[in-house]
């Protein structure tokens, strides 16, 4: 078959306009190191975690409303998105509870009142403009409906010169008929013949063998709005539709954004491009022709079978032109109506329809999910499309199943995944989430299917204002100066459409497969963090990394081949794992790419062991250990580049001890440690080479490098015996009031009087001391360990490195901490009468020296479990009659699960006198 011609789509000047402008959003005043000291120690309300706020119903009441916000603020948040989603309870005017009709008055009167209340308390209020996810609802026509290509197969006899036409469906219209050689399970689509139809029966040339004859139907996906509250029922959009998204702005988006009245929404959000199986739109052919050059529809049953030799070239075609119009109908029209109406498009840009990395650059804040650090992450997707184009701030949607069942979760659960998403870029995180719960809900109160929760009906939710600290500190330390990850990838986007498939059309999906898992994990295990790139970024913006690396790839415009010579050439660094590309992207055979590929890339690495030596022999790595292969392979870090100095983060990911010999390629030869559970510097100033470090599971660190970093003054400590605390200690049950005294510390469930508690007690017993030192005096509890892998959890490329930790790449759809820790599951600690602070993660180890008296000491423990125990009492909730009304709109996920977790303190207690550090 002939060459197929391409022309090349040219984007408006508004974009590049705009992608221009976030180039430039590093552009700002640097901040000194003092003052960015002082922002770490007190962080701005932005840098806060927000939370996803998921009214059920909606079935609100305005005092809920308010108090709910109230305790948001209490707690360190700093905003909530409005999420309105499927009902919990039917509507019950005996006990106050109502489901508002989604866009009812009573609905945006209560949008109205949260958003006012919201910001009168400082809050952020974004709002998700739609119900569920995806958009879509009762406003859709199947006109504007997501659309897919159906393909019906009939027999056709011998000497046919015709075939009746199928039945079609509601919606439905037939676009091409063709006959090809084969039987109705296998056909051969290199012997395609177009046929004629009119409304009843398609003319084909006899012949004579049997064929069978292929009906390419324009249908509909079918696909209904998930998790959709009362009221927003309906078709998803077509994404492709400029039509369809245009009716969804005008009927869903006016009137939520009208009920902020004269402030805007901070930000309105798409949820997840969930359009599963969304591959046609009614235009499609018309603009293939006028993008690509050709007429779509006669090689429609090659790009369906993908078993000829121009199927991929096809595919890609189709691939990139739908990129073209969900950027165009979806992304830049939502983006341009969000500016209209004075507030910015938050999206999370990837999955299906098929979104590039590029597209981020189309919308004002796109956000990410996804803790596979080690492996391909949307997450670091939308981290490194904010790199690339200069956007400052990445959201992500932050502890999506974290530990299911929901109630399951814990702050250390929380941390391990939260130290991943900086380490990848993540710098805005947006919690997943806080459920709305109705006081006559009672507890442990309504949550969503597969959700943490993180409100106040979670026992152990006194200890969040430590956490979100924790979080907000990290989070604005992570927007400070710029990026400085050393590697780009570049992403084989071209191979990725021309592996699209009918019904799977997602460039995200493809990387899945197209992007060694070995290649991205011997990145983090040499010492360098990465981004991604792709080939439209180069060719706009050129390599903004010192070492590209290129995945085995196939097709690449040679623009971008000649640009990456072009940065070569200028002293950058090139790197390829795999085979080099030698097509256009169309699959064409080039002579110049494979000229310019043997140049470039004479030798590719094609084992994690030898793309370690590439790259140290490329460029340093900005983190040097010496470590054995599991303690090394489970650091993750990250560095941000001031004007005056740096920034790195890492943390350990595992669920073991781990010690390694570290040095950071920094030019500052001093430094110090950052406390983010404090907000201090630590007394002690760092050199940047040859730190020993011994980290507990999930412990992290924080340094700051320059000439004018400031330490903390260092106090008087003295030296003594540790003192045992781990004995004779009183608990009051606060729940039921209830005392006793334990000699040797007990699990809570061990005791059938408390199998079933949920909440706080209070450990206090009395100590001794002679002398009271100013400084280095701890509080430790010992005696975690690290719990086994889910037994069921298939292997991985992980796990055959050494990491028995799930976390590290998710093999289901959740993440939790593989720990059993010796505080179940976070305490707060109080010396006499005194706050000490917050147990919830390891070490667990409280410096205590400032509280502490010559003489007798009182301490209280306040631990908190989770409401998993109480919970497990309880019958199952009944959701049969909610069914009945309104539809199965969810499942509760594992709920086999709810059973008592060990809970209280399990370890040694202790009082150790040291230096400080």
């Amino acid at each position: 078959m002939k060459s197929l011609p391409c022309k090349q789509l040219l984007l408006p000047a508004a974009v590049l306009a705009f992608a221009c402008c976030h180039v430039s959003a590093y552009a700002q005043a640097a901040p000194s190191l003092q003052a960015i000291q002082q922002g770490f120690l007190n962080p701005p309300n932005e840098a806060k975690p927000m939370v996803r706020w998921w009214w059920f119903g909606p079935a609100v009441e305005k005092p809920e409303i308010l108090r709910e916000l109230q305790q948001m603020k209490a707690d360190g948040i700093g905003g909530a998105e409005l999420a309105f989603v499927y009902p919990e309870v039917l509507d019950d005017p005996a006990r106050g509870l109502k489901n508002f009709t989604f866009l009812s008055p009573e609905m945006l009167d209560a949008v109205q009142y949260a958003q006012a209340e919201g910001r009168n308390l400082g809050l952020r209020i974004d709002v998700t403009l739609g119900s569920g996810w995806p958009y879509g609802g009762p406003t859709v026509t199947l006109h504007n409906a997501a659309t897919r290509l159906r393909t019906i197969v009939a027999a056709l006899p011998s000497g046919a010169a015709s075939a009746p036409l199928p039945a079609l469906k509601e919606g439905e219209s037939l676009i091409y008929a063709a006959a090809v050689n084969g039987t109705q399970s296998k056909w051969d689509a290199s012997t395609s013949s177009p046929a004629t139809f009119d409304a009843t029966s398609a003319k084909v040339t006899p012949a004579d063998t049997p064929r069978v004859i292929l009906f390419f139907v324009q249908s509909h996906t079918g696909q209904m709005v998930k998790r959709a509250a009362v009221g927003a029922e309906g078709w998803v959009l077509d994404p492709f539709s400029k039509e369809a998204v245009a009716t969804h702005l005008k009927t869903v988006g006016e009137p939520l954004v009208k009920a902020f009245g004269s402030t805007p929404p901070y930000a309105i959000f798409s949820d997840s491009l969930e359009a599963y199986g969304a591959d046609w739109t009614p235009t499609l052919p018309d603009e293939f022709r006028k993008r690509r050059g050709y007429d779509l529809l006669p090689h429609l049953p090659e790009l369906v079978a993908g078993d000829t030799s121009n199927a991929a070239n096809i595919r890609h075609d189709w691939g990139k032109t739908l990129t073209e119009l969900v950027n165009e109908a979806y992304l830049m029209q939502i983006n341009e109506w969000a500016n209209q109406h004075g507030t910015k498009f938050r999206s999370q840009t990837y999955g299906e329809p098929a979104v590039s990395l590029s597209s981020q650059k189309l919308v004002t804040l796109p956000e990410g999910e996804g803790p596979q650090w080690r492996a391909f992450s949307t997450l670091r997707w939308a981290s490194s499309g904010n790199h690339v184009f200069g956007n400052n701030v990445t959201s992500g949607e932050t502890f999506t199943w974290l530990h299911s069942p929901v109630f399951r979760a814990t702050p250390l659960d929380m941390k391990a995944e939260a130290d991943i998403d900086f380490v990848m870029g993540e710098n805005q995180l947006i919690f997943h989430g806080w459920p709305y719960s109705a006081p006559q809900a009672g507890e442990p109160g309504w949550s969503l299917y597969a959700a943490a929760v993180f409100n106040d009906h979670n026992p152990w939710h006194p200890v969040m204002p430590t956490v979100n600290n924790y979080i907000a500190r990290l989070s604005y330390l992570m927007r400070q100066g710029k990026p400085a990850n050393q590697v780009a990838v570049l992403l084989p986007t071209d191979d990725a459409w021309a592996a699209f498939k009918p019904t799977k059309v997602t460039v995200t999906g493809a990387m899945q497969d197209l992007l060694p898992k070995e290649m991205l994990g011997a990145i983090l295990s040499a010492g360098y963090n990465f981004d991604f790139t792709d080939a439209e970024a180069i060719d706009r913006l050129g390599v903004q990394h010192s070492i590209l690396l290129l995945p085995p790839t196939t097709r690449i415009p040679v623009a971008t081949l000649r640009k990456i010579a072009a940065f070569k050439a200028a002293g950058g660094k090139v790197v390829a794992f795999g085979h080099a590309p030698t097509l256009t992207p169309e699959g064409k055979p080039s002579g110049e790419i494979r000229k310019l590929s043997a140049s470039l890339f004479p030798a590719a690495a094609n084992t994690a062991a030898e793309l370690t030596t590439a790259l140290h022999q490329a460029a340093a790595p900005d983190l040097s250990f010496e470590a054995a292969e599991f303690d090394r392979n489970a650091i993750g870090f990250i560095r941000r580049k001031l004007a005056t100095g740096d920034i790195y983060f890492l943390t350990n990911t595992s669920n073991r001890e781990i010690t390694a010999t570290v040095s950071f390629a920094t030019s500052y030869t001093s430094g110090v440690a950052l406390d983010p559970e404090t907000g201090h510097a630590l007394p002690t100033k760092v050199a940047p080479k040859n730190i020993r470090l011994t980290l507990a599971p999930y412990e992290s660190r924080t340094y700051l490098f320059g000439n004018a970093v400031t330490a903390a003054p260092s106090k008087a400590t003295a030296t003594a015996a540790p003192i045992d605390l781990s004995h004779d200690w009183n608990i009051t049950f606060i729940g039921t009031g209830k005392t006793e005294t334990q000699h040797t510390l007990a699990d809570w469930t061990s005791n059938e009087a408390t199998l079933h508690y949920s909440g706080e007690a209070v450990y206090s017993r009395s100590f001794q001391i002679e002398k009271a030192p100013a400084a280095g005096v701890y509080l430790t509890i010992t005696g975690g360990s690290a719990e086994p892998g889910a037994p069921d959890a298939p292997p991985t490329a992980e796990k055959r490195e050494g990491l028995p930790n799930p976390l590290i790449t998710r093999t289901g759809p959740g993440t939790r901490a593989w720990y059993n820790p010796p505080v179940r599951e976070g305490a707060l600690v109080i010396i006499n009468g005194k706050p000490a602070g917050a147990l919830w993660h390891p070490p667990y180890r409280l410096d205590i020296a400032g509280l502490l008296q010559p003489g007798e000491n009182k301490i209280e423990i306040h631990v908190y479990n989770t409401a998993l125990n109480a919970w497990a009492a309880q019958p199952l909730h009944d959701y049969r009659p909610l069914i009945a009304k309104y539809g199965d709109r969810f499942q509760m996920q594992d709920l086999d699960k709810v059973k008592p977790v060990p809970s209280g303190i399990l370890g040694n207690i202790e009082l150790v006198f040291e230096a400080q550090r």
